[in-house]
């Protein structure tokens, strides 16, 4: 049945049929090997069941927080603010984009939003000053990878939802492996400009000229100290800080006259379409979940492992392969879906703590966005930056080895995603 579910999962999405729609029909084949008979009672019942959860209302509300921000007019304004701090260093305009990406975390917390953004209006100014189209674009799309792993994150949330794993322990999880993964990127961004004599073309900034760039930024900045602090400090669940972040947005643009009516429709269109796509998501493969479970394919898969259970670095490196592979191959949230209820028993049977896993996986999930074949951020960032494909595949490269070298930093230093929630429980 498992071989069989794969086999037509696997055609249709190479014949580019929509997700969930691949998803439900997999899901008829595995019924159909299984007990068809169960098809007609499970798959409307998981289908509901799977987004029938107070916490992941806290998904449109985080996207709908994000959007209001962004159509604020906010995004030119972090920008501003980074360049204020790093413009004048070597390889500045590298600098800004990555600086960027760590602000843009705490306002959207995607990563193909922020390659967008980035990439429109960076690309072409780091053209000019002397970077390649490529790296350009690679650069892009690799420090895109900081936004779902510092909070707020969509993949953080669900497998919270999926594990019953505390969000503000995972939201502080993220922070120090995103702020290694921006260290790593600036010491790589400033070796190819020294590579390439690529010269400091703004003069330092003022002590006065960062203030006024601060504060100009700060209603941005705010935003992710409110939805982690509220979270932490048990003010408001992660759903109702969802709530308090929109209704924080609305009144930012307000107060700052730069966020009329148009604004709010269109945050609300894009938020619909991208809540769509991710509930049906959700949906279709809560189906899959439970054919999984009834195949006894965790249990299989335990078993399998079983023999290394007594070394969780081991244990938590071939999580890690599987779910980069499959993250290579499908669409991220189906993916997390999937293989979280697999591997979550392992990795609790070999005494690996579940906010240090959820870590682990959100980062694999991650940097699978900006690796071949599916990576959605590489197809976005070629896009933005008009190069080829294939080019964008090259240039990518060390960007993934940077990645999975922070990815290797936290399976062995486990204290690099958990010293944070130690504090603060």
């Amino acid at each position: 049945m498992t071989i069989a579910i794969i086999s037509v999962f696997l055609i249709n999405l190479f014949l580019g049929i929509p997700l969930f729609v691949t998803l439900l029909l997999a899901s008829l084949v595995g019924f159909y090997f299984a007990n068809f008979d169960l098809a007609y009672r499970i798959m409307p019942q998981q289908f509901f069941s799977g987004i029938d959860s107070f916490s992941l209302m806290a998904i449109p509300l985080f996207i709908l927080g994000g959007n209001l921000l962004n159509e604020s007019g906010l995004t030119p304004k972090l920008m501003n603010f980074s360049r204020s701090l790093v413009g004048h260093w070597r390889g500045g305009l590298g600098g800004v984009n990555i600086l960027s990406s760590i602000f843009f975390a705490g306002v959207n917390g995607s990563a193909a939003a922020d390659t967008t953004a980035l990439g429109t209006l960076l690309v072409p100014e780091m053209k000019k000053e002397g970077y390649s189209a490529g790296y350009s674009a690679a650069l892009t799309a690799g420090s895109s990878l900081i936004g779902p792993i510092i909070p707020p994150s969509i993949f953080m949330i669900l497998y919270a939802s999926l594990t019953n794993t505390s969000i503000g322990d995972l939201f502080l999880a993220g922070i120090i492996p995103g702020l290694l993964m921006g260290a790593i990127f600036f010491v790589v961004n400033w070796n190819y400009c020294r590579k390439n004599k690529i010269l400091v073309r703004e003069n330092k900034p003022t002590l006065n000229s960062i203030l006024k760039a601060f504060i100009v930024a700060i209603p941005a900045l705010f935003a992710p100290i409110l939805i982690v602090t509220s979270i932490i400090f048990g003010v408001v669940t992660p759903t109702e800080s969802g709530a308090l972040i929109v209704l924080y947005s609305i009144i930012a643009g307000l107060i700052a006259n730069t966020l009329k009516f148009k604004n709010i429709i269109n945050a609300l269109i894009g938020s619909i379409k991208l809540t769509s796509a991710i509930f049906l998501i959700i949906a279709a493969s809560s189906i899959i979940t439970w054919l999984l479970g009834y195949a006894q394919v965790p249990a299989s898969f335990r078993e399998l492992l079983l023999p290394f259970s007594d070394s969780p670095v081991l244990i938590l490196i071939i999580i890690s392969g599987i779910t980069f592979f499959v993250g290579m191959l499908m669409e991220e949230v189906s993916a997390l879906m999937l293989l979280t209820p697999i591997v979550m028993p392992i990795a609790i049977h070999a005494g690996i703590d579940p906010v240090h896993l959820g870590i682990v996986i959100t980062m694999n999930i991650t940097i699978a966005l900006i690796t071949p074949p599916m990576g959605a951020c590489l197809y976005i960032a070629a896009a933005v930056s008009n190069i080829e494909l294939g080019r964008m595949f090259r240039e990518i490269i060390p960007f993934i080895g940077y990645a999975l070298i922070i990815l290797l930093v936290v399976i062995f230093t486990p204290q690099t995603a958990l010293f944070l929630p130690g504090l603060f429980n």
